[in-house]
């Protein structure tokens, strides 16, 4: 057999390899998912008692406010949406081992010692910006959006707020990722500055564009109420600020070249 061949043949083999093995991570991340949803479902009553209850605070105790479903299904299939993205939102760290059960097997020892701090502040972060969502942004945002809410001596007729529990928990999904992946920002500048892709001057000299982004994102991925796109702009670029602070001056790559 001749050298070319024989470099074919184990090229083969390692592509195939790859294939499998990445087949193999996402029917294990699949599983995963799967089994947090059923588990969830069973749960799903203290999971809604939970994510309502900053509505109901804001509210009020005596409040005749409720959540309503217009259609039959309606009940049931949010139910399983609620199980389905309460089990993908905590399941996050898991999919994280998959990924990097996959990728750590192609990196030398300092490319793992390097990327090991990244996977681990993915979920971190992910976290931390659904906790701000969920004890910052919403008893605000539900403070504002219940101010439309009318009585008899206002009005000719009260209005008063009656959302269907799908349109809530499409609201609250919304939220909860939008920040979520917002607050990853720090780990891809981070992986785009370990690559010498982007260095600290460039975060520093592109401020003025970080801060219109920002609020871009902060329109796009909220409810139109000033306080939670507000938010959602400034803890982006808290965390871009964070990030040019960390971010050593150098790239790796740099500092082989040089």
């Amino acid at each position: 057999m001749s050298e070319d061949q024989q470099t074919q043949e184990e090229t083969g083999s390692t592509i195939f390899d790859h294939i499998n093995e990445l087949k193999k991570r996402v029917g294990f991340a699949l599983l995963i998912l799967f089994i947090g949803t059923i588990a969830a479902y069973f749960f799903v009553q203290p999971i809604f008692d939970f994510i309502i209850a900053p509505l109901a605070k804001a509210m009020g105790e005596e409040s005749t406010n409720r959540l309503i479903y217009t259609h039959l299904a309606e009940g049931f299939f949010t139910s399983v949406k609620l199980a389905f993205f309460t089990s993908l939102y905590l399941t996050m760290p898991l999919w994280l081992i998959q990924i990097w059960r996959f990728v750590a097997p192609g990196l030398y020892r300092n490319e793992k010692k390097a990327m090991l701090p990244f996977f681990i502040a993915t979920p971190v972060l992910f976290y931390l910006g659904g906790a701000l969502v969920y004890y910052l942004v919403m008893p605000f945002a539900w403070e504002f959006f219940l101010s439309f809410q009318t009585g008899f001596q206002e009005t000719t007729l009260p209005i008063q707020l009656e959302a269907r529990i799908s349109d809530y928990l499409s609201l609250i999904i919304t939220f909860v990722f939008a920040f979520g992946f917002c607050f990853e920002l720090p780990i891809l500048l981070g992986l785009l500055g370990h690559a010498g892709i982007i260095n600290k001057g460039q975060l520093k000299s592109g401020r003025r564009y970080a801060i219109l982004l920002a609020f871009i994102l902060g329109a796009f991925l909220t409810p139109p109420d000033v306080i939670s796109q507000i938010t959602l702009a400034g803890a982006i670029l808290i965390l871009y600020e964070i990030t040019i602070l960390f971010m050593p001056q150098t790239s790796p790559k740099e500092e082989l070249a040089a």
